[in-house]
């Protein structure tokens, strides 16, 4: 299906025309006089050439001066108009971006002062398209047709069109990296002299470079060659001129009201995975507190940024056990050494990691709750077989490689929870016990009782994890089993192998959810009974076509969840609207297809495999208490290749884009409230740019991650 963009608050705007044919100018400029600013705001007015205002373009407002590098953006409204509010006193760089124009020129600028810009309309075809998002350039992309799949072409024999798709967005190359933004639709000269200016040997020595050589090109490997043929073809084609089919469309609607602003934390080498800003359950929790960012494989540091003093600091996070390994090589998703050098980095190893952190969750007290490892993989004796622990006697685990650890940013207290099972991303449940529950335990699902564990510090009480087992008998109850390799037995339940990568406890009735990537995938549903090791039951509905790719997911308040999928889509899955028993036989998967409703992300598609959108979003993420101001239970997905964040709200797609530095990428986001009565100015959304080489953004070799916040005003000019 297709997503029609419309807006939703405010006037359509007026269309605009330039060169590029962006529409026509409105009649009569306006003057800046008619914009009001405070003393700590920058305002004006953007014209064209002719004096004619430029409607829906982007006003970018940066310093130097601050501890951190500080931007803030805004667009203009039906007359040029704008407001860049709330500054902290610095010196500023001035300028407008949009679409049909190329950078206008940097004007100084001080808050409290008019600035107004002079745009300028963009050359030609292909000097605007440098300033369009990544997802234009991606969608040029020529897919293998379908007579090339199934063992008639260079692609092996098991791969399908979906999986191809499915490996070249969502749960493959996108999973990492933003591709299409000017890093990845070229090639480093150093690579194309190597390869005598061969695109297809250069990409084949690109994908082996750096510490994620291994697993770059190993997921090459399992595409044959097309991958590598596709990928050439189309930075050839770049090279030569070629542009991308469709234009993109101003902001319009509530898309002018947005305030985007940015600071840089970290350092030039070592990405940020994530950050954590609130506890989902209780948005008002950490107000006007630090934000905490995720390094996963980059190193052992989590950086904070305090965004009222625009400072950073870091902490050093320890390990419990000093023969605890590198976590990287082996069993990991990067590599402990370079396999071939960087066009970068050369043979430099920059990526150190022993905590491997991948994400964190911030409880009801602002300590920090982190899905982090502190020691060897082998599991202590009560995880194993033999052990009397209730969950072990079920389902001993001999390995792990990352647990949970809890650290308090305020007293810089760093505790170990040493967990059986494994941990990727926490969830807290909405119980009296504020239970931690993890995905990333490949075949169980662990929880923690934090309550617990506060009281006693006995991890090993304070845990437990279950196998997921489908009710096959349809008895309403957990018996006896079979393995996943045997076939269902009406008589027995079913054990599946479903690991979790998301992880959603639902607030309407106290069953967790979980997401479990592939291609179609699924969603999986816990209901945990009494005693979980040995009660509690899952369901699992997997994604019917058009949709495919599980990726991330969330779920609103009512118990409807929202994922990311490679197919281009929102996926939205509703319990409620299955006719066929919940239980049983027949429920293994696919007894609900009515239950699911897609959602085309915006942006154009891949030429000749229907409607589509190249769009290859990582995560899903439901504002259940209204931190940004689109509503309660608006879902969002991180838009891995529209330069930020997609809500889906009053049924249509709003873009969240961070059009400066282009190149923006991020695998999640959070909402804070930090004054309730505050009206905008309280409210927003928090998100780390997350790609793994954040040197392939604008601004290339030296650039930072950066932490985005963004607002949303009731008009564009508000202050």
């Amino acid at each position: 299906m297709r997503t029609t963009r419309k807006a939703l608050l405010g006037s359509a705007g007026l269309a605009l025309a330039g060169v590029i044919g962006f529409g026509t100018y409105a009649l009569t400029a306006p003057s800046a006089a008619g914009v009001a600013i405070d003393a700590d705001d920058i305002g004006g007015v953007v014209l064209n050439p002719n004096g004619r205002p430029e409607a829906g373009v982007w006003v970018i407002a940066e310093t130097h001066d601050l501890a951190v590098r500080y931007v803030k953006i805004v667009v203009t409204d039906d007359q040029g108009r704008y407001v860049v509010p709330d500054l902290p006193k610095a010196n500023y760089q001035v300028w407008a971006r949009g679409y049909g124009l190329v950078d206008s020129d940097k004007v100084a600028g001080q808050p409290g002062g008019i600035v107004n810009i002079a745009a300028k309309p963009a050359p030609s075809e292909a000097a605007a398209a440098h300033y369009y998002p990544a997802i234009y350039w991606y969608s040029m992309l020529k897919v293998p047709t379908a007579d090339q799949f199934g063992g008639k072409a260079d692609i092996p024999a098991k791969v399908t069109q979906t999986d191809w798709l499915d490996t070249m967005k969502s749960n493959g190359c996108v999973g990492c990296h933003q591709l299409g933004q000017l890093s990845t639709r070229t090639i480093p000269k150093k690579f194309l002299d190597e390869q005598a200016g061969s695109h297809a040997d250069a990409w084949l020595r690109r994908v082996q470079s750096g510490q994620g050589g291994t697993q770059m090109i190993g997921l090459t490997g399992q595409m044959g060659a097309s991958n590598v043929r596709v990928l050439a073809d189309w930075t050839q084609r770049v090279a030569k001129g070629e542009l991308p089919q469709s234009k993109p469309e101003r902001p319009q609607g509530v898309e002018r009201n947005i305030v985007v602003t940015l600071r840089d934390w970290m350092n030039e080498k070592q990405y940020l995975h994530d950050l954590i800003a609130s506890d989902k359950r209780d948005p008002t929790v950490n107000a006007n507190g630090p934000l905490v960012g995720s390094s996963e494989y980059s190193s052992n540091f989590i950086p904070m940024l305090d965004p009222v003093k625009n400072t950073t600091t870091i902490f050093k996070a320890p390990v419990r056990d000093e023969d605890a390994p590198i976590a990287l090589g082996p069993g990991h998703a990067a590599g402990r050494h370079v396999l071939l050098p960087s066009a970068y980095w050369g043979d430099e190893e920059i990526w150190d990691t022993r905590i491997n952190n991948h994400n964190s969750m911030i409880g009801r007290d602002g300590r920090v709750w982190l899905a982090a490892t502190f020691r060897k993989p082998e599991n202590p004796a009560f995880c194993k077989a033999g052990s009397d622990h209730p969950s072990a006697k079920l389902f001993p685990i001999e390995r792990t490689l990352r647990n949970i650890t809890v650290f308090n940013p305020k007293t810089q207290e760093y505790k170990f929870v040493d967990t059986c099972f494994g941990t990727h991303h926490l969830q807290f449940g909405f119980d009296a016990n504020d239970t931690l529950w993890t995905s990333g335990g490949g075949q169980v699902v662990g929880w923690l009782n934090t309550k617990m564990f506060d009281e006693t510090g006995d991890a090993a009480k304070s845990q437990g994890w279950t196998a997921l087992i489908l009710d096959t008998n349809g008895n309403g109850k957990r018996d006896a089993y079979v393995e996943p390799n045997q076939p269902v037995d009406p008589t027995k339940d079913k054990r599946i192998v479903a690991g979790w990568y998301a992880v959603m406890p639902n607030p309407a009735d106290g069953s967790v959810w979980g997401s479990y990537r592939g291609n179609p995938g699924a969603i999986v549903r816990l209901a945990p009974g009494a005693h979980p090791p040995e009660t509690a039951l899952a369901e699992i509905y997997n994604v019917p076509a058009p949709g495919f790719g599980v990726r991330g997911a969330d779920i609103d308040s009512k118990g409807v969840v929202w994922v990311s999928l490679s197919s281009g889509h929102l996926g939205e899955f509703d319990r409620s609207k299955c006719k066929a028993p919940l239980n049983g036989p027949k429920a293994t998967g696919d007894h609900c297809p009515e239950g699911w409703t897609f959602h085309q992300y915006p942006g154009p598609g891949f030429a000749g495999i229907g409607p589509n959108s190249a769009e290859s979003s990582y995560y899903s993420w439901v504002d259940q208490h209204n931190t940004f101001g689109l509503g309660n239970d608006v879902p969002m997905s991180t838009g891995n290749l529209n330069d930020g964040i997609i809500a889906y709200s009053g049924g249509k797609m709003v873009t969240l884009r961070v059009p400066y530095p282009l190149g923006i990428y991020a695998k999640g986001f959070d909402g804070r409230i930090d004054d309730a009565n505050a009206g905008w100015k309280g409210r927003g959304l928090w998100m780390a740019n997350g790609d793994r080489t954040p040197w392939l953004i604008e601004g290339g070799k030296g650039t930072k991650p950066l932490a985005v916040h963004f607002q949303l005003r009731p008009d564009p000019l508000a202050k």
